[in-house]
């Protein structure tokens, strides 16, 4: 990670940011404003987290897509034109994306993630990942945990979203925490009180430390031992839905075309079986309809996703309040969404 100067926050920051600074404070807001960030993937869920992030107030993001816009993309994704179809998704997002706040800079690569040597991802204080294959979300997370990134995955298909992130073996926050208050020793009627009380109108800040795990250790969890099957019934099925639209992408290079809605079902319920088995679980685990909701992103799916990831991404470049640790799953079909969070034991 590059060495950082101290940020000085301006009048200008300070009236644009005066919001922010009241709600997690000044220190908090420096640390943000001392950040660079890379994204990964600019389609509707990265659209939702480039604009939290540049609302925010970070030093700098980096958009980085060789994606062309596409009819499809437009529908989801409302920082590229519909006039520019066919122009790169990154270039294409710039303009508007910079418009939100121009104290943030903006920047645009049309490059391929696959093709960035390591070195390019160590300029950066958080690396997020949308959009991208199983194999480069790991390589990424390991390459960044051994040099103190901050690494956040996310996607959505259809009607499903997720959250991955790694805050490292150390993450150090702080937590705002209701001051308890010590009984007096004063009164001398009657027996001395025995507890504090928590005082409503006094906090005080807490350091806390948090330890996350790698994605890797993560997905590749041997379901056949005892720990693991002890967990199984708190595990949110979305966590195995994940991996079965990721051996799709892995496989056929994209993600489940509604095009192509007759073969992708038939072959995700393929890779459902298969992907269960490889696990040593039930194919009832996951049941056939899933495969009705997990088609193209839509544009709500992606705005509570994007704006979970941008909550996190900001609170851990802020080092204020409790991270999740380590997924966050929704599911849009369930009421007004069903959220779960999971971390591997």
């Amino acid at each position: 990670m590059i060495e950082k100067e101290d940020p000085v926050i301006s009048e200008e920051e300070a009236a644009q940011y005066d919001r922010q600074i009241r709600l997690w404070g000044l220190d908090a807001q420096k640390r943000l404003r001392g950040s660079r960030v890379l994204l990964a993937g600019v389609g509707g869920l990265g659209a939702e987290l480039a604009k939290n992030l540049i609302l925010a107030g970070v030093k700098g993001l980096t958009l980085l897509d060789h994606e062309q816009v596409s009819e499809e993309s437009c529908r989801a994704q409302f920082l590229v034109p519909v006039s520019a179809q066919g122009k790169n998704r990154a270039q294409a997002s710039l303009e508007r994306a910079q418009n939100l706040n121009p104290m943030v800079e903006v920047h645009a690569d049309p490059d391929r993630v696959e093709d960035k040597p390591d070195d390019f991802f160590l300029q950066f204080d958080a690396v997020c990942l949308t959009g991208c294959s199983r194999d480069l979300m790991m390589r990424v997370d390991q390459l960044c945990s051994q040099h103190n990134i901050k690494v956040f995955c996310g996607d959505v298909y259809g009607y499903y979203g997720y959250m991955f992130c790694n805050l490292g073996q150390e993450h150090h926050y702080v937590e705002e925490k209701p001051k308890l208050v010590k009984p007096s020793s004063d009164s001398s009627d009657g027996p001395e009180p025995k507890k504090a009380k928590v005082d409503p109108n006094e906090t005080t800040m807490v350091k806390k430390t948090a330890s996350f795990c790698l994605l890797k250790a993560a997905l590749e969890v041997d379901w056949t031992s005892e720990k693991a099957k002890a967990s199984l019934k708190r595990t949110p099925v979305d966590y195995f839905l994940l991996h079965v639209l990721l051996k799709f992408r892995t496989d056929k290079g994209r993600d489940p075309d509604p095009k192509a809605c007759a073969e992708d079902s038939r072959l995700l319920k393929q890779i459902r079986d298969d992907v269960l088995e490889a696990m040593g679980l039930s194919g009832d685990l996951l049941a056939d309809d899933f495969i009705s909701y997990c088609f193209s992103e839509m544009s709500p799916v992606c705005a509570v996703v994007g704006g979970v990831l941008g909550q996190e991404v900001v609170k851990a470049l802020s080092q204020r309040d409790a991270p999740h640790r380590n997924f966050f799953f929704f599911d849009g079909r369930k009421g007004n969404g069903m959220v779960d969070y999971f971390g591997p034991n």
